[in-house]
């Protein structure tokens, strides 16, 4: 294993929860906005929820592209 597929890993690991950590936040959000919130609240409620789950999958993309695609040093 070379030295930076630790920092990798880690790397990755750490885009993984907050990818998952963004992704629980979005949606409770998304749950209290459409069931319990209402008006103006609501609105915004559901809106930061869809902002929210976008950047979690586009930070969960990111972690698995530098997995997939990583430069091989041993070539």
């Amino acid at each position: 294993m070379a030295p930076n597929e630790g920092d990798r890993a880690a790397t990755r690991r750490r885009r993984q929860l907050w990818a998952g950590v963004l992704a629980l936040v979005g949606l409770v959000l998304l749950i209290i906005g459409v069931t319990a919130a209402d008006g103006v609240a609501a609105w915004v409620e559901v809106l930061v929820a869809i902002l929210l789950l976008v950047t979690s999958y586009v930070v969960q993309h990111l972690a698995r592209r530098a997995t997939v695609y990583r430069h091989d040093e041993r070539r």
